[in-house]
């Protein structure tokens, strides 16, 4: 297959061109002006991108699909939630296999390789969430590189779920900094916030506010604080994940400025939604925005933090953490969200963005000003596929890179309203109403067009499973 992309302006995170691409065995093979060469002559496909943005497939380095949460599932599974993450530009998700206690990292990593197995739209690899630290599974650790697994995910909260103690924390870390992995932490007091939880239940606090009021930022930045000491004493690089209050992101950005190998990462929830105009809706629509870590208080100026984080470089990742429930009860997966009525510690803690991350952060970045076109691709692509060592065959265009292109069309415009404009296995989105003035015109992944015009041209099993490298921006 020969396919020329001309008249488009390349987009990465280093530049902005006008050129054409020449892609052959699903690489790209060359970058070049127009007129200056013959690759017409024999192409099995020419796409006109006069006027458009030529621009990476997004890489989405934190979703979680068939994963058991809160009582249920998560309501995409590998093929809904790969084909949604396409529609949305999305051409490469690294997901998390989990290994539950008493059971072996390997068999987490066998168990989410055959839900993956042939169904995926994109292409993906996997974390590992480790969730029973001891002498087996540390050295588990090590060997499960040899599959492409390079970064462990540790759990400072949920407490008798994937909670890990200081102790199994450190020595993870330790295992890490030997073996040249990276450590993803999800960073809250779990213990202190089981406590605040439970004194507001007794007080009949029970609405779905009281989700991000008993998770305060305090809880966070505590957190982090203690993530970068275990890691600074371990030796380990570590990535927090999912940072939505400005004190948490205030520790990160003290620990690099001491120049130690400390990443995060935000997510399109935590820049635009809100406890007063979204978590405190009437009724239990609030429901929908439950996530953790929470939703934060606008007036606390957490979000503006954080945009402000994003274009200094002081959080190099937008990523989702893509985990979906049904608001309403669904006729396949029961009762989800709605699990929490009337108590909200029983709320599926997730929303849904894998589709919605790049035109968002398009819309609330580029086209509102905070950061230019080329912050935005590394965001949103070349970032996250450094961080976790898939770049350059991922994240960018140029000679070598896997052909994973999106075509943006900068003239188009739409408005997210579900269920039109979604695509995932979920009856919602969290950003209803929000004009993007922009549209994605065709995707391509390796070189097949998958998405175009709007309509999904793939096949279930176009994805293939990646092995992933070591993190490629270690100072």
């Amino acid at each position: 297959m020969r396919i020329v992309i001309i008249n488009g302006t390349v987009v990465t995170a280093d530049q902005t061109i006008e050129a054409d691409v020449l892609i052959e065995d699903q690489k790209v093979v060359a970058i070049g002006a127009a007129g200056s060469h013959n690759w017409l002559e024999g192409a099995s496909q020419v796409i006109d991108a006069r006027g458009k943005y030529v621009v990476p497939g997004g890489v989405d380095v934190h979703t979680h699909f068939e994963l058991p949460f809160g009582g249920t599932f998560v309501s995409d599974n590998f093929e809904t939630g790969t084909r949604a993450a396409a529609f949305g530009g999305t051409t490469t998700v690294v997901d998390f296999a989990v290994q539950v206690k008493g059971e072996t990292i390997r068999a987490g990593y066998e168990t989410w390789m055959r839900k993956a197995e042939g169904n995926c739209a994109i292409d993906y690899g996997f974390h590992m969430i480790v969730g029973d630290v001891n002498d087996s599974s540390l050295k588990e650790m090590a060997a499960i590189v040899d599959e492409g697994v390079t970064s462990f995910k540790l759990f400072m909260a949920y407490p008798g779920v994937l909670y890990s103690d200081d102790g199994e924390i450190f020595r993870a870390m330790q295992q890490a900094a030997n073996d040249g992995t990276t450590i993803m932490m999800h960073a809250e007091n779990g213990i202190a916030i089981d406590v605040l939880r439970e004194q507001a239940v007794q007080r009949g606090e029970t609405d779905p506010k009281y989700h991000s009021i008993t998770r305060p930022p305090s809880t966070e930045s505590e957190a982090v604080h203690r993530a970068i000491t275990l890691a600074e004493l371990a030796g380990a690089p570590v990535y927090i994940v999912h940072m939505s209050a400005k004190e948490a992101v205030a520790e990160l950005t003290h620990a690099r400025d001491r120049g130690l190998n400390v990443f995060g990462e935000t997510c399109p929830q935590y820049l635009h939604l809100s406890v007063e105009d979204h978590v405190s809706l009437p009724g239990f629509e609030g429901a929908k925005y439950v996530c953790s870590t929470p939703i934060r208080f606008a007036g606390e100026g957490h979000q503006e933090y954080l945009w402000n984080a994003l274009t200094r470089g002081d959080l190099q990742v937008v990523s989702t953490d893509h985990a979906c429930f049904f608001y309403d009860d669904d006729e396949k997966l029961g009762r989800q969200k709605r699990l929490g009525e009337g108590n909200f510690t029983l709320i599926p803690n997730g929303l849904p963005g894998v589709e919605e991350r790049f035109n968002v952060m398009y819309q609330s970045g580029v086209v509102s000003g905070r950061f230019d076109i080329n912050r935005w691709v590394d965001l949103i692509a070349t970032g996250p596929a450094k961080m976790f060592g898939l770049y350059p065959r991922k994240g960018t265009i140029a000679v070598g890179s896997d052909a994973d292109i999106v075509i943006y069309d900068p003239q188009a415009s739409f408005t997210y309203s579900a269920p039109d404009t979604i695509h995932g296995n979920i009856d919602y989105t969290a950003y209803e109403g929000m004009e993007i003035n922009a549209k994605i015109d065709q995707v391509l992944s390796r070189g097949k067009t998958i998405i175009d015009g709007g309509r999904y041209v793939g096949s279930k099993g176009d994805g293939s499973y990646l092995k992933r490298g070591m993190n490629q921006m270690l100072i």
